[in-house]
């Protein structure tokens, strides 16, 4: 049992947990996730506003995550050899998929300590080395492969883009909020259906991934 994520999940709620789930896209994968059974109920007032205020994305593994992990999977030569880093990590999902693929180096970034726990723990889990980092603009390692899930959730964050590709020879982005964006050099490759786990009964529209591309880095 992962005695500091349990620690972490009850800052949301004093009797929400985690557990060890799979993932029904990558079956290889295991992640500490919420427990969905003590989530069914309906919450005060007060429970409400704990929610919001600490609302544990790292103990979702969202769509968008799951997709591009179940797609470096089935394509494991799109990793291999290569420096990778997960930008916005949450779960750690992406960047255990390199790992897994073979990716010569990971590194998990993310802004919320309790993310980047998560992603130590999950890392151990499915017995994989991962590097940590929390603050993206001060990396200065060259990176082959910048991968980055559901981070487009509000199109003020669209700017990233831009940030991204200064950053990384190529840039791979999996967003099921904002699907169509149209923004140089970044095109469209795909998409693929998904779920969030634990399954929170999102709109159809929420579960169609899209997937982009750019490789005009260091032009």
């Amino acid at each position: 049992m992962s005695d500091l994520l349990q620690q972490a999940i009850r800052q949301m709620l004093p009797d929400a947990a985690v557990r060890v789930q799979h993932l029904p896209q990558c079956p290889d994968i295991r992640l500490w996730l919420v427990d969905p059974l003590p989530m069914q109920r309906r919450f005060s007032v007060e429970e409400t506003h704990r929610i919001e205020e600490y609302p544990a994305y790292w103990a979702f593994c969202w769509a968008s995550g799951q997709a591009l992990a179940a797609y470096i999977l089935q394509n494991p030569h799109t990793v291999a050899g290569k420096t990778v880093l997960d930008f916005g990590a949450g779960s750690g999902v992406a960047g255990i998929a390199a790992a897994m693929a073979g990716a010569s180096r990971v590194i998990a970034c993310d802004l919320d300590p309790d993310a980047l726990l998560a992603c130590r723990e999950n890392a151990r889990l499915n017995e994989v080395e991962l590097e940590y980092s929390g603050d993206f603009f001060q990396l200065s390692t060259t990176v082959d492969l910048l991968l980055a899930a559901d981070v487009l959730y509000d199109r003020s964050n669209l700017p990233l883009l831009g940030d991204f590709t200064a950053r990384a020879r190529e840039v791979w982005v999996a967003d099921s909020r904002i699907r169509d964006f149209s923004v140089t050099p970044y095109v469209r490759t795909g998409r693929m259906n998904s779920c969030t786990v634990p399954d929170l009964d999102e709109a159809r529209e929420f579960r169609q991934v899209s997937f982009y591309r750019a490789c005009q880095a260091f032009r």
